[in-house]
C-alpha cells in the first residue's frame, strides 16, 4: 500500500482526539491499561497534541485514496523522555493506525518510511517509547528491530525506551 503523511493542522485537533480516544477504546477491549487518559484527555494532553500540530510535527498517513488511516509526530528532540541526546535521531510519537486498517502492516510501513527519511537527514537512530503496560506493543516494537535502551517514569506510567540504529 502507498501511504503519504500530510501535516496536522489546528482546525483538525478534533479529529486527532477523536483518533486517540478510538485506539484507547481498542486498547481498553485488550484488556490492557494504556491511552486510557484519551477518553477524556486532562488538558495538558491536548496542549502537547496542540503544541505537536504548532511544531507541525504531526501528520496523518493516508492512503492513496488520501484516506486518513492513522497518524504520528515526529520530533527532533524528546527532551522529555529522553533528554538531551549527542546523537541525531528521530523521535516517534502517537503512532496509530485506526483500527479497520489494522493487521495489513501499515504501521511497519509508516516505521520504515520515517526510517527511511531519517536515513536521508543523517540520523544515526530512530527513537521512540513504549508503555511498559503495555507488552504486545513492546514485543511489536521489538519484533521491527527496536532495542530497548531503558526506561522512563513519568506522572502518567513507566515507559520503555527503545532505539533502532539506522544503517
Amino acid at each position: 500500500m502507498n501511504i503519504t503523511f500530510t501535516p496536522i493542522k489546528k482546525e483538525n485537533l478534533e479529529e486527532v482526539i477523536k483518533m486517540f480516544q478510538a485506539a484507547a477504546d481498542k486498547i481498553n477491549r485488550m484488556h490492557i491499561d494504556h491511552w486510557q487518559y484519551w477518553k477524556n484527555p486532562p488538558s495538558e494532553k491536548i496542549k502537547w497534541v496542540e503544541e505537536g500540530i504548532q511544531n507541525k510535527e504531526y501528520f496523518f498517513v493516508q492512503n492513496a485514496d488520501q484516506e486518513v488511516i492513522g497518524m504520528v509526530r515526529i520530533l527532533d528532540e524528546d527532551l522529555l523522555y529522553w533528554g538531551k541526546q549527542s546523537e541525531k535521531a528521530k523521535y516517534i510519537h502517537s503512532l496509530l493506525v485506526k483500527e479497520k486498517f489494522n493487521g495489513n502492516g501499515i504501521g511497519i510501513q509508516i516505521l520504515n518510511r520515517i526510517a527511511n527519511d531519517a536515513k536521508k537527514q543523517n540520523c544515526k537512530y530512530l527513537r521512540l517509547d513504549a508503555d511498559s503496560t503495555n507488552p504486545k506493543l513492546c514485543r511489536y516494537y521489538e519484533k521491527q528491530g527496536f532495542q530497548k535502551v531503558g526506561t522512563q517514569k513519568l506522572t502518567i506510567s513507566t515507559y520503555n525506551l527503545y532505539q533502532k540504529e539506522l544503517i
